[in-house]
């Protein structure tokens, strides 16, 4: 008798948790977007408290990898237009709900107790510069958008040598912050992670306006909760704290 009550309290234990957590979706996020989604995720569980975020964070292109290859994501949002047509080409979003929600600024940053005068990108060749960290073009945003701006004014070659590749902006960030390298490419949002670590010695005016899109992916199993997060992201809310971490309208 007493083992069947167990059996009965433990079914309804059970009950009572997949009520309270009714669905779980993943979240696919450009590695910039980290402080401002961590945040938002929080904000979307309390106001729907059956539903859990679960969040990944890497580079736009690296993410596009993971869902191509059949990862479970539901909500994918990159730093850059080129991978989400590539994603949108390649049938792994929902067209109709893609959207660009927030945009950002490219930077060159360098130490804080840093010395070095920086006028231009021209300056990048000076031959005290020895190591500039940057988001890997093949598969960073910020990387690539670095790229396209030296090429423009045909510099992408003669600084070559003084690259250090990394495998996304956060990472690029890191290098600054530790001094291991002497200046690198961010978006202007991911300086505010490391404010007391590294400064801004020039914005970098990019060939085309740096917008993020998001969209629900094609074979999400949670479409409603994939759609709220998204309005959510998109609401007065999701708006104040993608601007309380830097990112622009």
């Amino acid at each position: 008798m007493r083992m069947h009550k167990n059996i009965v309290l433990g079914l309804v234990l059970l009950l009572w948790q997949t009520s309270i957590c009714a669905a779980e979706i993943t979240v696919a996020a450009a590695s910039s977007l980290t402080d401002a989604f961590k945040v938002i995720a929080q904000d979307f569980e309390k106001k729907y408290p059956k539903t859990k975020v679960n969040l990944t964070f890497a580079s736009s292109g690296i993410l596009l990898q993971q869902l191509r290859h059949g990862a479970p994501i539901d909500v994918f949002a990159t730093a850059d237009q080129q991978t989400m047509n590539e994603a949108q080409a390649l049938s792994l979003i929902q067209n109709q709900t893609r959207v660009n929600f927030t945009s950002n600024q490219l930077v060159l940053i360098a130490p804080k107790n840093s010395t070095l005068k920086i006028q231009n990108l021209i300056d990048l060749n000076q031959a005290s510069i020895k190591r500039i960290a940057i988001g890997n073009p093949a598969y960073t945003p910020a990387g690539r958008y670095a790229q396209a701006v030296l090429e423009k004014q045909n510099l992408w070659n003669p600084v070559q040598s003084k690259l250090i590749k990394t495998q996304n902006v956060r990472h690029a960030l890191d290098y600054v912050a530790r001094s291991e390298t002497q200046l690198g490419f961010v978006f202007s949002s991911d300086v505010l992670n490391q404010a007391n670590k590294v400064k801004v010695v020039m914005n970098v005016p990019t060939l085309e306006p740096i917008q993020y899109p998001i969209a629900i992916t094609k074979n999400t199993t949670n479409k409603l909760e994939a759609d709220q997060f998204l309005k959510y992201v998109q609401s007065g809310a999701g708006k104040q704290v993608l601007q309380r971490y830097g990112f622009k309208p």
